[in-house]
């Protein structure tokens, strides 16, 4: 059986395997899926239909058996709509966190000692503003402003604007770059 002539009885075809499909699937849309991976698999798989054997029933078996894989790997899937699960299943690549802990670095070296004494005492050691004056030598009121003027020149250094998300790879770095100390921001 040349192509032509094949692809003529295939499509001579069509109508009963979709009212097959939909007659296992009870949906339309999900039947025109099933009769299109049934007549794509047919066509890549036609040097294995033997002439002078029944076409309808060769593209029934492989209508039937796509129907029962798809069915089996439906049982594997989880329905979701809302996408909480493939939130929960996705992870941010570690080199943009990595990029800006780079460029975070760089602008931590350009700050004047104080302020960077201030920064890691407090957004990385977890110090409160009394420790952090203490072991400063300093009045509380200085700490603070060292700690103001010191994040805001990194974020200055660094291009963030205030809506900026700040995805550094650990919670120490953005500790000394974010308002509350050491929480996320």
């Amino acid at each position: 059986m040349d192509r032509q002539d094949a692809k003529a009885e295939l499509i001579s075809h069509m109508k009963v395997l979709r009212a097959f499909a939909l007659s296992l699937t009870r949906n339309p849309a999900s039947a025109d899926d099933l009769v299109q991976d049934t007549v794509l698999k047919a066509w890549t798989n036609l040097e294995k239909f033997e002439e002078g054997t029944n076409m309808r029933a060769w593209l029934f078996t492989i209508l039937r058996n796509t129907f029962y894989s798809n069915r089996r790997k439906s049982v594997r899937e989880v329905e979701d709509v809302d996408g909480v699960m493939a939130e929960k299943l996705s992870e941010k690549p570690a080199h943009d966190g990595r990029l800006q802990l780079g460029e975070f670095r760089e602008a931590l070296k350009q700050l004047p000692p104080e302020q960077r004494e201030v920064l890691t005492l407090i957004g990385v050691l977890q110090y409160s503003y009394e420790e952090a004056a203490e072991a400063c030598g300093v009045k509380v009121g200085t700490v603070k402003s060292r700690l103001n003027r010191g994040r805001k020149t990194l974020a200055e250094l660094m291009h963030l604007q205030e809506e900026d998300a700040l995805e550094m790879t650990d919670s120490v770095t953005q500790g000394v770059v974010t308002e509350n100390g050491g929480a996320a921001a």
